[in-house]
Order: C-alpha cells, then structure tokens, then sequence
C-alpha cells in the first residue's frame, strides 16, 4: 500500500480511526492510576497557591542550608509581581529571566505569573548575541539576571533590545551562612548596578500582588526558546495548560508521597527542569531543592543533605555523577523515582548505574515543543532493549497522547518500522512565537513533527534511532550515530561518546567518534576504533577516533554533534 493510500483510508494522516496507533497499545502496560483521567487546576500557579494554603509552613525551596517555606515563598513572590506591576508590565507582557538553579529564579518566575506576564526562560550560558536575540524577538519589557552578568555585559544588551526593567540577583543569596566557598563568587558592589534594582529587596519590600492578573489555563506561560543544536533558536509558546497537565501527570504518575523531596538536577531554564521538577513538586506540595549549577561533587552532598525522593536530569549527568571517585549508594538509597530526559540514555549506562548504585535509571522522551515528557518508563517497568539495534526504549506515552511513525510523505508505517516521530495530546505547544511559516511545518493540523527518527513496537513501546539531520551517509548507507554511541558506552573506559559524520573523498562520508574517558582510565583511539569493529558493520564502525577532555555540551546537558561536527 502506498503512502498516499494509507492517507486515503481512515484518517491515518490525522491519527483517527484508520490509524493503527490510535488503538494506544501502550495503555497496557500502563496502571490504573496512570491510566486515570486527571483535572488539573487551571496553572502550576494555581497549584503553588493551594499548597501554600494547605501546608504554609512546609519548606518551598531548599537551597544549600536555606529554608523557604510556602508562606514566605508567596509573600516574596507576591512582591515580585506588585513590583513589576507598578513599573507598568502588564497582562501578556514578556519577562526574561535568565538564572541558575536558585530561589531567586522561582521567585521571578511566580512574580512574572502573578503579575499576568509571560516569561522567557533564558539559558545563562547565552552570550550577548544570543541574549540579544531572545529579547528582541520576544519583545520582553522586563530581564531578571544575575548581577555578575548585568555587570558583565547584560546592560548593554539590554539598552540595545528595548528593555526597560531591570532586576538582578545575587545568587548566593538565601542561605542562611552565605558561605563563599559554596558558589565561589562575590557580590557585585551596588555602584556598579545602576540601572538595576535587586530582586531581593524588591521581594522583602511588601508590595501586594495585582489584582485580577491571575494567568488561565490557556494563556502563554513561557516562550521558551529552543536549544539552538540545529539552527536559530525559535520561540516555542508553552501554553499554562500544557505544563500544568505535564507536571499533575508527574505527579499521578510515581510513587511519591506528597511533601516529598524533589531534586532539580536538570536547569530550571529547560523545559524538563521547569515541568518535571518545579511543576510536579508544587503540583505535590514538596520542597524542590536546588543546588544552583550542576557539579557532581555538590550535587552528591546535596543528596545527602536533603534526601530526595524524585529527581530528573540528562544522562551526562548521570555519568558525571557516577564517575566521581566519592559517589557510593548511599547517595541514592533515598530516591524513589530517578528519571533521565533530553538525550536518549545508553543502555550500558543503566545497568552500570544499578550495579554501581542500585537504583534502575529510568528513561524519558519529550521536547520543549511537546513541553517536556511525552513518553516515558512506568516506575512498576523496565524498558525494554530492541534485539535487532541494542537501543533502549523512551518508554510508553501517557494515556492522553498519541505518538505515530511517519514516513517521508507523512503517512504512518506499520509497527516495527522506523520513520519520524510524531505527537498529538494537551500538552504539544499551538506553535511558535511569530514564526507562522514556521508553525505550519512542524505543527501540521496540530500535531508535532518531531525531527526525531524512531519506532514503536507493537506493545506499545517507543524506540529513538537519532536526529533526521544527524543521519550519516556512508557510501550510500545509513549511519544512525547513536548506534555506534551505544557500543562505544559498553567499553569500560569510555565516559562519553559523540558519533558524527565527516568529509571522506570515497565514501563521501565517513563514521568519526568522540569520547571522554572515565577518571583513571586509559584507552586510544585504535582501540576503540577497534573495539566498534568487532561490533559493528564494516560501513558502521568510526575510522576515526578523538579524545577529548570534556565534550561540548548545551547547560541542559546535551552533547553538541553540531559543535563537533564544525569545531571553533
């Protein structure tokens, strides 16, 4: 049967009644309680409110030895919003707020909220130009910034980009010792802040949140631009609808007691960090407890310190933590839940981790586009490993969405079979910001295209093979890299792999690999450019080899192919 006429025969295109994924085989192997209804309130908002009110004295944020509880986190909040509102930012506005993992980031976020707005999650490792880009484009009124970076260069960029209000944070602030070793830097004196006030002292003056500024659920929280890995970053529009239901089926989803600890391994400023920790922890009225930037040796003496239940993050972190010399299973025995999200995970790296640690690291798929999961492994699974290609599965989706396999002229293939992605449920975005040329192509009748090459099989389990624009071809033959990735990850030396392809006068392309090795270990590159042709199809295995230190990374943890691909 052709393309054309599987789209002719029962609504395939649009995932309707002729589609074969429509059936949802993967509800079986969800629960009861995953396959429930849920009725989420209108916004997180919403949901941070009512756990304010049920348990005020219970700590909101935990950041090193502070303590924030729910009452004061409203209140500092509130303030935030009045703040804004009388510097004239009103309803749909944008905010920017470009921070680390602080109290201070939470604090401008339910400010802006409170305050009607929309807010921009900027990336602080963003220089003056990508900066400058996200502001113009969105058009953002207000910027909330570390005062290093508006000392740095974020004062210029702003005068520049229209902004008109100022907020910066010292984000070593909200501790109750202010210990300058914890972070390693010093406040910026007051004189060199002009054209700035400081977010604290705007959060500890008292002002009254507006009235009648509450956000509804089908209004744009963020405009959250995408990572950049494949071209010029576009704003994609996160409906509050979208991260409410994503974070309530967090919440309905594992098996965590309310109150509990979350940990915000992954950045705030990420899709995964904002949903999956900050939304589902006061979706539960937990704690989420931040540890400002990612370092293995702080992140595993935060664990100890706080114990948390829950946390999600990219797999470099996972092989950061499990590579450094101190880790034990101790600093994981309090975890119910540990999930990895943003770049498929090796399987050699999950049992690794349970052999070494003891917790089973649970995979994830999603995208900002699909505001965060839109499949993930059921905590009572164990995701299954494809027999023909070694890759670990995603996951299943959840009882509302609908994932397909696409081929090239849009039409689905049977089970089994690869092709692109594609997503359609509440939380897919309506599209991007200004960008309708845009929208079109990727939101077709509302559905996402991914961009992500995968299968599914027939129980319902979600395969990612790669990125379509990272396929390499080889004399002709396909070359997804992350199956030459996953053979790299078995060698006992390798901490981190990269496949990409690279000019070859023959084959017009050829497999090139780099890794990062394990602390203490010790291989070349013939070695494992051996070891991958002991494994793999001759066309398959990397000719070439480099190692590297460290291998270029976006802050949310994914490997950069572009960067390696076109080196500076």
């Amino acid at each position: 049967m052709t393309g054309r006429e599987r789209d002719a025969t029962g609504g395939t295109e649009a995932g309707g009644t002729g589609s074969i994924y429509a059936a949802k085989p993967w509800l079986g192997r969800l629960s009861a309680a995953q396959r429930a209804p849920v009725d989420p309130p209108p916004t997180v908002l919403h949901a941070f409110r009512a756990a304010a009110a049920r348990t005020p004295d219970h700590p909101a944020l935990a950041y090193f030895d502070g303590r924030i509880p729910y009452r004061e986190a409203d209140a500092l909040s509130d303030s935030v919003a009045g703040h804004l509102a009388a510097r004239g930012v009103g309803r749909g506005d944008r905010v920017a707020v470009m921070l680390q993992n602080s109290p201070h980031f939470v604090l401008a976020l339910l400010g802006a909220w409170k305050a009607g707005a929309t807010v921009v999650p900027l990336n602080p490792m963003y220089k003056a130009g990508e900066v400058g880009h996200a502001l113009r484009d969105s058009g953002a009124t207000a910027l909330v910034c570390s005062d290093r970076a508006w000392d740095g260069y974020l004062r210029d960029t702003v005068a520049e980009a229209g902004v008109r209000i100022a907020l910066t944070a010292f984000e070593r602030g909200l501790q109750t010792r202010d210990d300058p070793r914890v972070l390693g830097f010093e406040r910026v004196p007051a004189d060199r802040l002009h054209g700035a006030d400081d977010l604290l002292a705007v959060a500890r003056a008292g002002h009254p949140a507006p009235e009648g500024r509450e956000p509804g659920t089908d209004d744009i929280a963020l405009i959250s631009y995408t990572s950049g890995t494949s071209g010029t970053p576009k704003g994609a529009l996160n409906l509050h609808r979208g991260i409410v239901h994503n974070a309530e089926r967090q919440r309905t989803g594992h098996p965590v007691p309310e109150g509990a600890v979350y940990f915000a391994l992954a950045p705030l400023f990420h899709i995964t960090g904002l949903v999956c920790e900050l939304g589902a922890c006061f979706a539960n009225g937990g704690t989420l407890a931040l540890a400002y930037r990612f370092d293995a040796g702080v992140v595993l003496d935060a664990f100890l310190e706080h114990r948390p239940a829950y946390t999600v993050g990219p797999s470099t972190a996972y092989m950061a933590l499990a590579a450094h010399p101190g880790a034990t299973p101790d600093h994981f025995s309090s975890f119910l839940v540990l999930s990895s999200g943003g770049a498929p995970v090796p399987p050699a790296l999950v049992e690794k981790f349970r052999a070494g640690f003891g917790p089973y690291l649970r995979n994830g798929y999603g995208l900002t586009e699909c505001t965060a999961p839109c499949a993930s492994v059921p905590p009572q699974s164990e995701a299954p490993v494809d027999p023909a290609s070694g890759t670990l599965s995603v996951g299943v989706p959840g009882p509302d969405t609908v994932v397909r396999i696409l081929d090239e002229s849009g039409a689905e293939v049977p089970f089994g079979e690869q092709g692109e992605i594609a997503v359609r449920g509440p939380q897919v975005v309506p599209g991007y910001w200004r960008l309708p040329e845009a929208t079109a192509a990727a939101f077709p009748d509302g559905e996402l295209r991914t961009g992500d090459i995968g299968f599914m099989d027939a129980d319902g389990w979600l395969y990612v093979v790669d990125r379509k624009k990272d396929m390499i071809n080889a004399s002709g033959f396909k070359v997804w890299p992350r199956e030459v990735e996953d053979v790299l990850y078995t060698h006992p030396a390798v901490r981190e792999a990269a496949v990409v392809g690279v000019p070859d006068a023959y084959r017009g392309e050829t497999v090139k690999a780099y890794v990062s090795l394990r602390p203490g270990a010790d291989a070349d590159p013939a070695e494992l450019s051996a070891y991958c042709e002991q494994r793999l199809a001759a066309y398959k295995y990397p000719r070439e080899v480099e190692i590297l230190a460290e291998l270029p990374k976006t802050t949310s943890g994914k490997i950069l192919r572009r960067d390696l691909r076109s080196p500076k």
